[in-house]
């Protein structure tokens, strides 16, 4: 069921979402919290796709808000509020309220938003694209535990992470992180499998990807060995290569579908490594409401190092090196190899 509700406010948005409960036959649905959608009206779409399908796990009441632009003095003075209510089928396994901001209300959407937030229930905010810098800072922000973002979506995702990094809050993520959660499983187990010290890292994946990045600090993090960051075609990361005193051990995904994993003295291993979309990722972060300090320790860890790098051209493809130590103290760039190669040097 949709009811659209023109030049309207709060107070009439949560009475039509009662009554349209009431008319479908479901005066109360179980909802676990509040998502408040941020974005567009090019994105809006997309983004509210994702969240229905992620509402099957996690039954939501999903606001989205959209600020148009006003183009003129005249209607940036008109302050006005159109709204669309969703239940049902219409809406996954909640029930959405999509609200569109004219005027001056654009620059107050925090009060619209308050009186349509589920009483005693967590609330998660969304900006599937132009977040701002310092998420807990937003008006909007302000009123969630956990603020999700996705550098992938900034025009310059390396600087994005070092904004992130420096403006970071308890409850604030990243979808970026997110995407890399399977790499780091994957990784995980098979060092516990073997008891190998590791003595450098590489990762492998297309340029000005976030997710690389932030995979490439945290095992520089974790494990205290310098990390050299190497560029392919993609699609994302591709490859992830430990490099121990016994060999090494390597998890190569080059088609985004399935990994090859390769271990010293064991034979080489076929995994399910697929690229997840978007309500996947959405839905997985929507399973934790506390705030993530591995993600704090990984983002922090490479903001310096991230700031000071650049990439240096190779004689057939682009290679961008960057070193990661347990003191803080200033990478070596690493010296261009003749030929391009998936293999990583410990000096």
């Amino acid at each position: 069921m949709k009811i659209d509700l023109t030049e309207t406010n709060s107070s009439k948005i949560n009475a039509a979402m009662v009554q349209a409960r009431r008319d479908i036959g479901t005066p109360a649905i179980g909802m676990v919290l509040t998502l408040v959608i941020v974005t567009d009206e090019e994105n809006a779409y997309d983004a509210l796709k994702s969240a229905n399908d992620a509402s099957h796990e996690h039954p939501s009441r999903i606001v989205v808000v959209i600020k148009r632009a006003s183009r003129s003095p005249r209607s940036r003075r008109d302050a006005r509020l159109d709204a669309e209510v969703r239940v049902g089928a219409d809406s996954g396994s909640g029930e959405t309220v999509v609200l569109r901001l004219h005027g001056d209300l654009v620059d107050h959407a925090q009060s619209v938003v308050l009186p349509l937030l589920l009483p005693d229930a967590p609330v998660v905010v969304w900006w599937p694209d132009g977040a701002p810098t310092d998420l807990a800072g937003d008006p909007l922000g302000a009123l969630g535990q956990r603020r999700i973002t996705d550098t992938y979506s900034c025009e310059d995702p390396i600087r994005a992470l070092s904004g992130r990094a420096g403006a970071y809050a308890p409850g604030d993520t990243d979808l970026s992180w997110t995407r890399i959660t399977p790499w780091r499983s994957m990784l995980a187990a098979a060092l516990d499998q073997q008891a190998l010290t590791v003595v450098s890292a590489t990762v492998e994946g297309e340029d000005e990807n976030p997710s690389c990045e932030l995979l490439a600090m945290w095992l520089a993090d974790r494990l205290q060995v310098p990390v050299k960051r190497t560029l392919s075609s993609g699609p994302g990361l591709t490859a992830v290569r430990l490099s121990t005193k016994d060999g090494d051990i390597v998890l190569d995904r080059a088609d985004g579908a399935l990994a090859t994993l390769c271990m010293p003295g064991q034979p080489d291993r076929a995994v399910a490594l697929k690229r997840r979309d978007t309500a996947e990722l959405l839905a997985e972060e929507l399973r934790r409401l506390d705030p993530d300090n591995t993600y704090e320790a990984s983002l922090k860890f490479g903001v310096a190092r991230l700031e000071a790098s650049a990439p240096e051209p190779e004689a057939a493809a682009p290679a961008k090196v960057e070193a990661a130590a347990a003191a803080p103290a200033k990478a070596e760039p690493s010296k261009p190899a003749a030929k391009p190669s998936k293999k990583s040097s410990a000096k």
